[in-house]
Order: structure tokens, then C-alpha cells, then sequence
């Protein structure tokens, strides 16, 4: 998740302007704000060639008036990354299996974005038809041995929509299907997992098979329970963020509140679908 738009990035790519070179420069395309993306093959260059490339190139790039300059480099090509530093290169990010580099141009106020700034996750609450809230008890992190029982959680993957990660989840960790219903509430904290910032999205799921096949692997306990007696667990009350869910499940299993719905959308430039979460309840009303 990007942490910001700006005026220049390394997506998306202008499929159809090749950034024109000559042989003796790095050839790269533009991005639609004024920078060059450059990604290198996992082809072996001597660094040698490469620092008089990287430096012709540069020169031409300021002559065209670039501005942000990516260079996406294999973990094969590992050994460019000093020749690029001292070029003014820097670190913006890294994949498993690649690096990308960047460098602001112009002598003026830098406004490439920075590297994603959150980690996604998912909390479910998933009630079955007695009342009953799916928990579970976790083998390893802090509540390990603790004997507290929690909705499962987890992590959103790359390229994953939260409604499928929360389905997901459930799945892996206690062998229950459900069906995606709603976002009930969602949480930004920062300083968290690698010192980044942290979304999580409290989710609804309608329970669409009830026996529980526990994942053995990470997964201590998992049962149905009493929404009241998951409620009712000294470390539930003792927590603010806990405390709230509580009362928004407890309302929405009433009927008194209505969370976020995905809605297929379009992006008209990019031709990609994404879910946008209203809700959908009081907007058709």
C-alpha cells in the first residue's frame, strides 16, 4: 500500500513512450509524471560499464528534464548497488527478488513517494445461527499460554482483497467456510510490524459450514462460543480496541448498525477492478 500519490512514482508505467536513448545510456520508459523507470535484465554488466553508463545516462536524463530516476535491479545484478549509490541513488525499496533504487533530478523539493507505509490485517467475527462467535487460541506471539480466546486474525496478502484475506483466514485457521458480509470498523495504529503502520479491518462473516478443523501448525484451540462469554474474558474488558468491537458486533447482531459492503468499481485509467466499502444499506435508502 503506497503511502501517498505524488509527482512522480514508479507505477504506472506508459506502456507506449519508450524513453528514446542512444546506445551508450540505460534505456528505460517514462512514468506518467515526468521520471524514467529503468529495469535492468538479469543479464551479468560489469559494474565498471555500468557506472559509465549509469553516469551517461544521467546526463542525459537531466538534458531531457527528468526528474524521479527508478532503477529496478535483480538480486542477480546485487553487485550494481554501490556503483548506483554513489551515483545518488538510494534504497526505496526491496522485493524477494529485487531492489528498487531511485533518484530525484531536479534541484528542487523531492516528492517521490515513500516506501509503502502499512501492513494490512483482518479480524473476523463470524456467528452462527445459537449465537455462538468462532474463536480461537494461538500456539505462538503474545498470547500464546495465555488461554485468552480471540476472533481469528491475520494478514492481508499482496495482491489480496480484505474480504477474500478474511474468508481466507477463517479457512486456514479453524476449516470453516463463510461468506464475506460486511467491514464493521477498521483501526490505524503506527510503529508497528517493522516500525510501519498498521491497518486493521474488523470483518463480518456469515458462517456457511460449522464443523471446525483447527490448522495445526499455528492454531492451539478452536471452538464456538457464547458471544457473551467471549465478551465477558478480563482481557476483552481491560482492552479499549476490544471493548468497541464488542459493542459493534453486539449491535450488529441486533440489527442497530450497519458496517461496509465491497462494490466492484472500475478504475477508468488503469481498466482495473477494486472493491470500494460503503454503506451500501443507508445509501440505497
Amino acid at each position: 500500500m503506497s503511502a501517498s500519490a505524488s509527482s512522480s512514482s514508479p507505477s504506472p508505467v506508459l506502456p507506449d513512450r519508450q524513453v528514446q536513448t542512444a546506445d551508450s545510456v540505460l534505456s528505460g520508459k517514462e512514468d506518467e509524471h515526468g521520471g524514467v523507470i529503468v529495469e535492468m535484465s538479469t543479464e551479468p554488466i560489469d559494474p565498471i560499464m555500468f557506472n559509465s553508463l549509469l553516469k551517461a545516462s544521467m546526463i542525459h536524463w537531466k538534458q531531457q528534464g527528468k526528474r524521479g530516476i527508478w532503477i529496478k535491479l535483480p538480486i542477480e545484478l546485487v553487485n550494481l548497488v554501490e556503483p548506483a549509490v554513489k551515483e545518488g541513488f538510494y534504497y526505496h525499496h526491496a522485493e524477494p527478488k529485487h531492489l528498487m533504487l531511485v533518484h530525484w533530478i531536479p534541484e528542487t523539493i523531492n516528492t517521490l513517494p515513500a516506501n509503502a507505509s502499512h501492513r494490512v490485517g483482518v479480524g473476523a467475527f463470524v456467528m452462527n445461527e445459537n449465537g455462538e462467535v468462532l474463536v480461537v487460541q494461538e500456539k505462538s506471539g503474545k498470547f500464546q499460554g495465555t488461554g485468552i480466546w480471540k476472533f481469528p486474525t491475520g494478514v492481508v496478502d499482496e495482491g489480496e482483497d480484505i474480504c477474500d484475506a478474511a474468508v481466507r483466514e477463517v479457512k486456514e485457521e479453524t476449516g470453516i467456510n463463510t461468506k464475506f458480509v460486511e467491514i464493521l470498523a477498521f483501526r490505524q495504529s503506527h510503529k508497528s510490524f517493522f516500525n510501519k503502520s498498521d491497518l486493521f479491518f474488523m470483518c463480518m462473516l456469515q458462517p456457511i459450514s460449522f464443523d471446525i478443523q483447527k490448522q495445526e501448525r499455528e492454531i492451539e484451540a478452536a471452538q464456538w462460543m457464547a458471544f457473551e462469554e467471549y465478551a465477558a474474558q478480563a482481557f476483552v474488558q481491560k482492552h479499549d480496541l476490544l471493548r468497541y468491537i464488542v459493542k459493534i458486533c453486539a449491535a450488529k447482531r441486533d440489527g442497530k448498525y450497519t458496517g461496509f459492503s465491497p462494490v466492484p468499481t472500475i478504475t477508468t485509467v488503469l481498466k482495473k477492478q477494486s472493491n470500494l466499502y460503503f454503506n451500501t444499506k443507508d445509501l440505497n435508502s
